[in-house]
């Protein structure tokens, strides 16, 4: 009799463990699998009864992936990259037509490299079209037909939630454009999603302040601030690299969390033969978020 034969993994068992570490929970995983919350424990509880190891440390209020846990995750993004590259490549459709996505503007650098490499090589004859735009003009397209699939900001949570993170106040390198009075702050056009947050902010804290930027790009903005010109809110996942933090104790008022929803096109407005290509972004989308969701929990 062979001994140490290995077992076969099931695919779901593990889409379903990384759902639960993407999402923070049994709870959320379900909804996020369509499953309910006994279906998702009862899987979970069959991968480590197969692996013969605890991946997740349930002592504490809020479930944390153990270190076997961490281990796992890499190899089951592995698997299911493998997996649907497998199933891509034999089932595939020679569909050439074109999709089109909606990023704000903030998060284009932030996330979209990676996410526009990846369903690249998953559907390399299919053109996808990026749209940065503010986050209410997105969702007009959407609404539209005038694109299939968005991220958004938003101070609510809508669609599906992949990421909820702070608004930050972001300036200069050592700058000391955020003790001026008033205060120069550099902000979109009036579409912005964080526009009416940071300036209803600062009149609830009494802050004076002024626009010293007012334009529909992310660039000009990033360059007043970096000038020390002004300063600007950002989520914190997104805020540029060649700015920094401007901690509380400089007296800037806090700022709420937002949350970076994801919006699909309803089937009657996804154009015929599109559904599984505009899935199989969202697929991608979600797993380009993830790490910053990790970091975030960190």
């Amino acid at each position: 009799m062979l001994r140490n034969v290995p077992r076969d993994i099931d695919i779901a068992l593990l889409r379903t463990f990384l759902a639960v570490c993407e999402t923070g929970g049994m709870t959320q995983a379900a909804r996020h699998l369509n499953l309910t919350q006994a279906a998702v424990s009862q899987q979970i509880k069959r991968l480590e009864q197969l692996l013969d190891t605890a991946l997740f440390d349930r002592a504490q209020r809020q479930i944390r992936v153990t270190t076997k846990g961490e281990r796992l995750t890499t190899y089951a993004r592995k698997m299911l990259a493998l997996n649907h590259e497998v199933w891509s490549g034999m089932t595939a459709p020679t569909f050439e037509g074109e999709i089109n996505l909606g990023v704000p503007h903030d998060l284009v650098a932030t996330f979209m490299s990676p996410i526009l490499r990846e369903f690249a090589r998953r559907w390399p004859r299919v053109n996808l079209i990026l749209h940065a735009k503010t986050t209410p003009s997105l969702l007009a397209a959407l609404r539209a037909g005038e694109i299939d699939i968005t991220l958004t900001t938003e101070a609510d949570r809508a669609g599906e939630t992949l990421l909820v993170d702070p608004l930050v106040w972001g300036g200069a390198v050592g700058g000391e454009a955020c003790r001026d009075d008033p205060l120069p702050v550099a902000l979109g056009a009036e579409t912005c999603a964080f526009r009416k947050t940071a300036l209803e902010t600062l009149q609830r804290a009494g802050r004076d302040w002024r626009l010293s930027c007012h334009v529909g790009t992310l660039d000009p903005a990033i360059a007043m601030i970096e000038a020390d010109l002004a300063v600007g809110a950002f989520m914190r996942c997104a805020m540029p690299p060649t700015l920094e933090l401007v901690s509380p104790e400089r007296g800037l008022p806090a700022l709420p969390d937002y949350h970076l929803n994801l919006h699909i096109a309803p089937l009657a407005v996804v154009k015929p033969g599109t559904d599984a290509v505009v899935e199989s972004l969202a697929e991608v989308v979600r797993a380009g978020i993830a790490p910053s969701l990790q970091r975030v929990a960190a």
